[in-house]
């Protein structure tokens, strides 16, 4: 998926949960990551910079093939 800025994606709970990164920290994600929708408000490369806004929480760097669009 080609992602840009202002897209509202969520997570794609098989690729993250089985990730490197998922590896490297705490697996127990929390549900509003692949629940609701975030709004990418910065590329880098292979990660986006996604913002839940509906619940209170930091932005989360995650890899493009990682996010699915919103529906």
């Amino acid at each position: 998926m080609a992602v840009k800025k202002g897209d509202m994606v969520r997570a794609i709970r098989e690729k993250l949960e089985n990730s490197l990164e998922a590896k490297a920290s705490d697996t127990r994600f929390p549900p509003y990551l692949f629940d609701s929708q975030g709004e990418i408000v910065d590329i880098k490369g292979d990660y986006a910079l996604v913002k839940f806004g509906k619940v209170p929480t930091p932005n989360v760097w995650l890899r493009v093939d990682q996010l699915e669009e919103f529906k």
